[in-house]
């Protein structure tokens, strides 16, 4: 028999984690060989355990999968990523393709998808659902004069991370200490978040992210 896929996945939810390994396990030719719930358990996990792939989430305890993946980059730039999220892939599968990713699935597909993704992935290509292959496609050729559909894609990286996360409810303080950033480079990406947005006061923009944070889950 051929040695099977090994699989890293990273999600902070434990039974995510076991449904996926569930789906995945009962190939022949895949296996989930490791898992983590964080950040510092997933960096663990890539020293120690040998692994062809790693599957992860966006909405990781603390630093996002988006940050993991530039990371991961850093130190193992062949081993290919795939993101499996709920967030919306028309905001967050371009960032994730840009950070190093191989491929963005939502979590609301398929079974047979989902396995699609992983296999595609595996094999080097880059997979993306046909809506978002189409929306990149257009903006190949878009010359720049049509409106973004939403304010939230104009946010850098950075920009969105941090309103990720007051979304949760962090502190500026908090968000400095989590990312490593000064307190005046939080609050300077707080102003720009809220210029971006329109949005007038810090409780606008604490309303806004928790709103944003309750339609991506």
């Amino acid at each position: 028999m051929p040695a099977k896929s090994r699989i890293l996945i990273v999600d902070d939810h434990p039974v995510v984690r076991w449904g996926i390994s569930q789906m995945v396990n009962q190939e022949a030719d895949l296996h989930i060989c490791c898992e983590a719930g964080t950040v510092e358990e997933a960096l663990r996990a890539r020293a120690a355990c040998r692994h062809d792939l790693a599957i992860v989430d966006i909405s990781l305890a603390g630093v996002s999968g988006i940050s993991l993946v530039k990371s991961i980059r850093a130190v193992d730039p062949k081993l290919p990523i795939l993101i499996m999220s709920m967030h919306d892939e028309t905001i967050y599968a371009e960032r994730a393709l840009r950070a190093g990713a191989r491929g963005y699935i939502m979590k609301h597909e398929a079974p047979d998808n989902v396995l699609k993704a992983i296999r595609q992935t595996l094999a080097g290509d880059i997979y993306v659902s046909d809506k978002m292959r189409l929306k990149l496609l257009e903006q190949m050729f878009d010359d720049g004069s049509d409106a973004i559909d939403s304010p939230v894609a104009k946010l850098s990286d950075t920009e969105l991370e941090v309103m990720r996360l007051i979304g949760r409810g962090l502190s500026t303080r908090e968000i400095s200490a989590l990312m490593n950033r000064s307190i005046k480079t939080i609050e300077a990406h707080r102003s720009n978040i809220k210029e971006k947005l329109q949005l007038r006061t810090s409780l606008e923009l604490v309303r806004f992210s928790a709103r944003w944070i309750e339609q991506s889950i």
